[in-house]
């Protein structure tokens, strides 16, 4: 392409030599060039728009040095702006709501944003060294403040006590001991060692007979009785003081006692023989022990005691009452024992004990032997001067370790059993023991046609109170606490006996029937419950095709125990079985 081409388009360069010729050549002498007007500063090269035509390598132009001006004015220097401070602005508000927001760069830029001040990262500042922390002292004052207020509470407790009078702190009881056995002790504490208390202080409902005792803090209350089962006891006593007997207060104490139950033994002529525990429904009926051959048995509040035939001669076991932890006792010998009874005060066992060949001239015959219940130490035989006698019959003091027994001249002794140094003492003659009253170590004697009873402290004696009205001459008598259970033969015009019944007879001679049966079946025995709330009647039934069994202690095959409301006379139930455990010893016949 020719320079001299009128239609090829100018340079830049070319443009602005034209440009300023033009001027030069218009401008009146002596007056530089552009003085006119100024020219608005023109834009770097590096900024003016280049038309896309211009920079295409192609299509370069050629630039003719003719062309240009001999030496071209050069272009003025833009004035520089003036500096205008910048304006701070607030930063925006950042919506948290919305989640993170644009992830950043290493120079603080964030991805897809501009450089925009308000999302630059504050400028780090270090964060200043925090001071010491003194230690704080408000602890010790906080824990001497607590302690303080504590012992002024204790104080004031401790005043508002001794202004109220004393209060009862905590009440102990063995509510099952209570119906099982007389002289259970309540013990209440107070909240403060309390002046003596007297008895007529005391009152218990239901009425029960009551020993009072005081000790420091407390008081005891001992029934000497035991108590009806199933029954809400009240204990209140009025008018307690403190030992400096200034305030006096009324403590009120009360417990609930458990419903009753029994052992029975049932033999099995095809089998073993066993002995249940029950409830006076029957229902509930648990075999305990089992045996080919049980005599008898015996029960105290921890133990069984239970009399077996081995090898043709007696053997004795203990136990506790579910029927484990069995053990031997050591009998005087080979041989037989009856009459077994317990003294659950004494943890004595005692039966009468007759050697294996007994004979006229040798061997020892019903010897009275006791020993304790935990195996310890040999059997002792009763002596009388020197020599073992023939018991006829015996039984434990309840609520005491002594026997009374009746040797085979008819004298009667009572002896303390677990004294090594006591001796029997001899209270005169005697043909029966019909019992013992709990609690008054008062005994029922007969001697000849007359029954007494006997005060065994101190040898007094009254003859017992005739029934009102008379059913008769009694066969056995069975005492408990307020009066006594009566077996009477029944008899016609002719004086044929016509069957038996049982009478329940207050301490005041007033007699009522309780029990009947007529025919051939026959009572064997009546026992009355601790408390003699319940009467345990038991019946040998048709006896003449009821024949006696194999045991060292024959009874009749089939036995039956009726358990009987004593007050009203009401029967509750029939359990097949006999020996119920509350009977201190077993049938005779």
């Amino acid at each position: 392409m020719s320079t001299d081409d009128a239609d090829r388009p100018l340079t830049r360069a070319e443009l602005r030599a034209r440009r300023a010729a033009e001027e030069e050549a218009a401008a009146p002498s002596g007056e530089p060039a552009g003085s006119t007007a100024p020219e608005a500063p023109e834009l770097p090269a590096s900024l003016e728009p280049v038309p896309a035509a211009s920079v295409t390598p192609d299509d370069a132009p050629v630039i003719d040095p003719r062309d240009l001006p001999a030496s071209p004015a050069p272009a003025p220097e833009p004035e520089p702006a003036p500096e205008v401070p910048p304006v701070p602005v607030p930063p925006a508000p950042v919506d948290v709501s919305a989640g993170p927001g644009p992830r950043r760069s290493a120079s603080g830029a964030a991805d897809g944003a501009g450089s925009d001040p308000r999302l630059a990262p504050p400028a780090w500042e270090p964060h200043p060294t925090p001071e010491p922390v003194k230690p704080r002292r408000r602890f010790p004052l906080i824990l001497g403040a607590v302690l303080g207020i504590l012992v002024l509470v204790v104080a004031g407790f401790g005043v508002i006590t001794l202004l109220q009078g004393p209060r009862i702190s905590s009440v102990k009881v063995d509510a099952q001991a209570a119906i099982d056995a007389s002289g259970t002790r309540m013990i209440i504490t107070a909240s403060q060692a309390l002046a003596k208390v007297e008895p007529s202080q005391v009152s218990v409902s239901p009425a029960t007979p009551f020993t009072v005792d005081t000790s420091g803090r407390n008081l005891g209350v001992r029934f000497t009785v035991p108590l009806d089962d199933d029954t809400n006891y009240t204990v209140t006593v009025k008018d307690v003081t403190g030992t400096d007997k200034q305030r006096r207060s009324t403590l009120q104490a009360t417990f609930q006692t458990p419903k009753s139950s029994m052992f029975l033994l049932q033999r099995n002529a095809d089998g073993d023989d066993t002995i249940f525990h029950t409830d006076l429904g029957g229902k509930n009926a648990v075999p305990i022990v089992q045996h080919e051959k049980i005599d008898d048995f015996r029960a105290t509040a921890d133990h069984l005691v239970v009399a077996t035939e081995k090898d043709g001669v007696s053997a004795l076991l203990v136990m506790d009452r579910e029927g484990k932890n069995e053990r031997t006792l050591k009998l005087p010998g080979p041989g037989f024992l009856s009459s077994l009874q317990v003294s659950e005060r004494g943890n004595l066992v005692g039966y009468t004990f007759t050697d294996k060949g007994v004979s006229a001239t040798s061997g020892r015959a019903s010897v009275l032997v006791t020993q304790s219940l935990t195996g310890d130490g040999d059997p002792q035989i009763v002596s009388l001067a020197g020599k073992q006698p023939s018991v006829g019959q015996w039984a434990f003091v309840p609520d005491s370790s002594s026997a009374l027994f009746i040797d085979f001249t008819g004298a009667l002794y009572v002896e303390d059993r677990t004294d090594a140094k006591a001796k029997p003492t001899a209270l005169g003659a005697a043909q029966t023991i019909e019992g013992i009253t709990r609690g008054t170590y008062t005994a029922i004697v007969s001697r000849g046609p007359d029954l007494i009873e006997l005060n065994l402290a101190d040898g007094s004696e009254k003859p017992l109170a005739a029934s009102t009205p008379d059913f008769g001459v009694p066969g056995t008598i069975a005492p408990f606490p307020g009066g006594t259970l009566r077996q009477v033969a029944t008899r016609d015009a002719t004086g044929l006996p016509t069957g038996q019944i049982v009478t329940r007879v207050a301490d005041d001679g007033k007699a009522v029937k309780l029990f009947s049966v007529t025919g051939s079946d026959a009572i064997m025995q009546a026992c009355p419950s601790p408390s003699g709330q319940y009467s345990a009647i038991v019946v040998a039934p048709k006896l003449v095709n009821n024949p006696y069994d194999q045991s060292l202690l024959p009874l009749p095959t089939t036995m039956q125990t009726h358990i009987l409301d004593t007050k009203s006379g009401k029967e509750l139930v029939v359990l097949a079985g006999f020996d119920p455990s509350w009977c201190a010893q077993a049938p005779h016949r």
